[in-house]
């Protein structure tokens, strides 16, 4: 169990966000699961959790130790335990966790879960083949969790992360004045259809800095992909033709891709 008074104060609040976040969304347990991602052979090029399941697939997960930090409902933790890894994963939110373990059980699938933030994990040295982390780096100090991400990893393990992003120049744009205090509030209700944006008081988006501190861990980046370059940002996600023509646009101006994006998604093997 998570003991809140070693906590800092940015993890206490993020507790407390994704504690209620889970309460409101317990109804997923009410619903059937999708293993889409990873039984389906017609793959989503545009989709950056479709690509990140791509490379991990190409990885032969059967057998390996695989961890998932800050698992949240625990998607991701039963994709790869479907591909037959051996999986364990945590995250702050006892809420959260009952409902991953609750859909685990049900699709009896052998997973562990634990409560930790990834700051200070409690796996041994040396143990996970794989480490995966999706939208939870922008939520955490980067500097300590990289230290445990190292420390609890294989030599020659992989690690793979797909995360919000901006880089430096569009997030200045994006703070700008007018973006801040005008377009945006008329964005969101487009964008989200009306609905509260997932987004907590202390989150902030990998820049190309954060970017180039994970992939400084690599041996060499095995993938470097960017997306989202108008959707979700001032399209929302619904629009297939829109999404596939967003990614074709960021492969075509690669060389600014890095620029343009508002996802991330890098794998490659660690440096131990």
């Amino acid at each position: 169990m998570n003991n809140t008074e070693t906590m800092t104060e940015r993890q206490r609040r993020e507790l407390e966000y994704h504690r209620e976040h889970a309460k409101l969304h317990k109804d997923i347990l009410e619903k059937p699961f999708s293993f889409d991602v990873v039984t389906n052979d017609n793959r989503r090029w545009w989709n950056a959790h479709w690509e990140m399941y791509t490379y991990l697939m190409s990885k032969n997960l059967a057998g390996k130790n695989v961890l998932v930090i800050g698992c949240g409902f625990g998607d991701d933790a039963l994709y790869l335990s479907k591909c037959g890894a051996n999986v364990k994963a945590f995250d702050l939110s006892p809420e959260s966790i009952f409902i991953a373990r609750e859909l685990s059980a049900r699709e009896k699938l052998d997973i562990e879960f634990q409560e930790m933030p990834a700051e200070k994990m409690n796996y041994p040295d040396n143990y996970f083949d794989i480490v995966v982390a999706r939208d939870i780096l922008h939520h955490v100090d980067i500097p300590e969790s990289i230290s445990e991400i190292i420390r609890v990893s294989k030599p020659g393990a992989i690690f793979c992360f797909n995360e919000v992003y901006s880089h430096s120049i569009t997030d200045r744009i994006r703070h700008s004045s007018f973006v801040e205090n005008w377009l945006y509030p008329k964005m969101v209700k487009f964008v989200y259809g009306g609905k509260k944006p997932y987004i907590t008081e202390d989150e902030r988006k990998l820049t190309e800095i954060d970017v180039r501190v994970f992939a400084s861990m690599m041996e060499r980046p095995e993938i470097k992909k960017y997306f989202n370059f108008i959707v979700t940002r001032l399209i929302p996600d619904k629009f297939l033709f829109i999404r596939k023509l967003d990614r074709a646009l960021l492969i075509l101006f690669s060389p600014i891709s890095y620029i343009l994006g508002g996802r991330v998604l890098v794998a490659g093997e660690l440096k131990k």
